[in-house]
């Protein structure tokens, strides 16, 4: 029996390049989120205070 195919089983080479390229452009931009901003956020997921998603800083 051949096992399900993973939606990790097809690679797109050309959509990775273009992730890739985005997300330089982002860190040259300075489209950043800080990690301590974060790490707040995700610890705050499902607590009676829950924090909004950060956004990334704009330089």
């Amino acid at each position: 029996m051949k096992p399900e195919p993973s939606i990790f089983d097809e690679v797109d080479i050309d959509a990775d390049k273009a992730a890739d390229a985005e997300g330089v452009a982002d860190l040259d931009a300075g489209r950043v989120i800080q990690h301590d901003a974060m790490k707040a956020w995700l610890l705050s997921l499902g607590t009676a205070d829950e924090l909004l998603p950060p956004q990334p800083a704009t330089s």
